[in-house]
């Protein structure tokens, strides 16, 4: 699958500002894996209060932004999107290794472990600069979209 750029993903995600944390997938090979990056830039509104003079990414939305690489990567083997809802369903062994600060670019890999009815397991790892930040094993849920019908 080509490169998605963030209409690509706003096709696929529901999310959107200031929840929509994928701003471009680089590879997907369908329901198996997904690289995708996020900009972290410092005007985002989460560093205004996390931490005044020292600004952070939250750790909870650097494992949103994993939940979201693993529902690229399950939604690429759903035949209609369209009527479907990506949920976050669980985490497991999270685990965060160094500090997100502004300027950075995160690397998430999701590297697909098992799939069950509509539920999809993941190992998911972010980076920056080649060094990881954190990992976890992430679950997400295709269900039907209550919208829809």
């Amino acid at each position: 699958m080509p490169v998605l750029m963030i209409e690509d993903i706003k096709k696929i995600l529901p999310h959107r500002y200031p929840f929509l944390l994928i701003d471009r997938v680089v590879e997907v090979e369908e329901g198996k894996r997904c690289i995708a990056l996020k900009n972290v830039t410092g005007n985002e509104a989460f560093f205004q209060g996390h931490f005044p003079g020292n600004p952070v990414m939250p750790g909870v939305l650097i494992v949103e932004a994993m939940a979201q690489a693993c529902g690229i990567a399950a939604f690429t083997q759903e035949a209609d999107i369209g009527d479907k809802l990506l949920l976050f369903a669980g985490i497991n062994n999270a685990r965060f290794k160094k500090p997100v600060v502004p300027g950075d670019t995160i690397m998430i890999e999701a590297e697909y472990i098992s799939h069950k009815m509509n539920f999809w397991v993941f190992q998911a790892k972010a980076t920056v600069d080649g060094k990881l930040v954190s990992q976890a094993e992430v679950r997400v849920a295709v269900v039907d979209n209550p919208a829809q019908g």
